[in-house]
């Protein structure tokens, strides 16, 4: 399974890690390693962040990944969170804009190396350093726009220079300082290494997960490599996009819904007036009771029209007195009946 030993990627940018020695062995910084997923960070997002927290290591290895790093075209910014010692200072100086935070340090000295064999494989131990030396003192000349020869009596001259964010800035090193997660002031460079290193293995939350515990969710269950994992991802970022969308037609349709239920409620609310009318007209209810029935309906429109139909009508005296415009009235029928049957007698 192809694994990303120093890459991290990410939606917007890629991060390569340059955490550690700088060697060919081990579990150092290999620059194989490097010269790969910075290939497959251009293809990913063209955008890679570069961050160094190393107190060095092979020269020849440093210089492939400072090769690799300055030809790439991906837009590429270096981050300098710790220690960039020794040939970790010249990657860092490989072309790209380089920040440093302010608590970390960059380290120059001259090259380092030791040989075994007879007096003529010892002198040509020294040449290869001398020529070496050369050469580093080219790439930091180029960088800070001084003279090689300048550079070679500043920093080649057996000790170790440690410079502080502000002092690299000051002396175009760098192009900027970032601020950081602050460390003692009095820490020495071993200790910033060791505090910028430990925060890289020390996990960041305490609901980050491996790739076994990401296994157990199902949509991942399926996944044999870092390839699968990615695809999953990439998917679902395809369906979060989607998202917006579903929304939008969901609001559309909860508008829609809404005008349909608004004029349900109006219907409804007419049709429980008549009954209420009707009820009302036919004495069946007053308006001291009508509020009852009202709410019986609001509340259960089955059970209160059923309660309604239960009342009997109250005819008023009056309704049998009215006078019936096309006829004679009731009460006026009756006294006539009457008149008629005593002037009979």
């Amino acid at each position: 399974m192809s694994r990303f030993f120093n890459m991290i990627p990410g939606t917007d940018a890629c991060c390569i890690l340059l955490y550690g020695d700088i060697g060919e062995y081990d579990d150092n910084v290999r620059s194989g390693d490097i010269a790969r997923e910075l290939l497959e960070a251009e293809a990913l997002t063209g955008k890679v962040d570069v961050r160094i927290n190393s107190n060095g290591g092979e020269v020849y290895s440093g210089i492939a990944i400072f090769n690799a790093l300055k030809n790439s075209k991906a837009d590429i910014t270096i981050y300098v969170d710790g220690i960039a010692a020794s040939m970790a200072s010249v990657i860092a100086l490989c072309g790209k804009p380089v920040r440093m935070s302010r608590y970390a340090r960059l380290m120059l000295h001259s090259v380092q190396g030791g040989c075994y064999g007879n007096k003529d494989e010892m002198k040509d131990c020294i040449r290869e350093i001398e020529a070496l030396e050369d050469t580093l003192c080219e790439m930091y000349a180029t960088r800070m726009g001084k003279d090689k020869e300048e550079i070679r009596a500043m920093y080649f001259d057996g000790k170790d220079h440690w410079l502080r964010a502000d002092e690299a800035l000051a002396l175009g090193l760098i192009d900027g300082i970032y601020d950081a997660d602050p460390v003692p002031e009095d820490s020495t460079p071993e200790q910033v290494f060791q505090i910028f290193n430990n925060r890289l293995h020390k996990p960041q939350n305490e609901n980050s997960m491996n790739l076994d515990e990401l296994k157990r969710r199902p949509r991942f269950k399926n996944c044999a490599t870092d390839d699968d994992f990615l695809r999953e991802i990439g998917l679902l970022e395809t369906e979060a996009g989607r998202v917006p969308a579903l929304d939008a037609e969901v609001t559309r349709l909860k508008g829609e819904l809404k005008v349909f239920q608004d004029k349900a409620d109006a219907d409804d609310a007419a049709a429980r007036k008549k009954l209420l009318d009707d009820a009302e007209q036919d004495g069946r209810i007053d308006a001291a009771t009508r509020p009852i029935y009202e709410n019986l309906l609001a509340k259960d429109r089955e059970n209160g029209e059923k309660a309604l139909e239960k009342l009997f009508p109250k005819r008023s005296v009056m309704t049998d007195l009215r006078v019936n415009p096309t006829g004679e009235s009731p009460w006026n029928k009756r006294m006539s009946e009457i008149k008629d049957k005593l002037n009979h007698k």
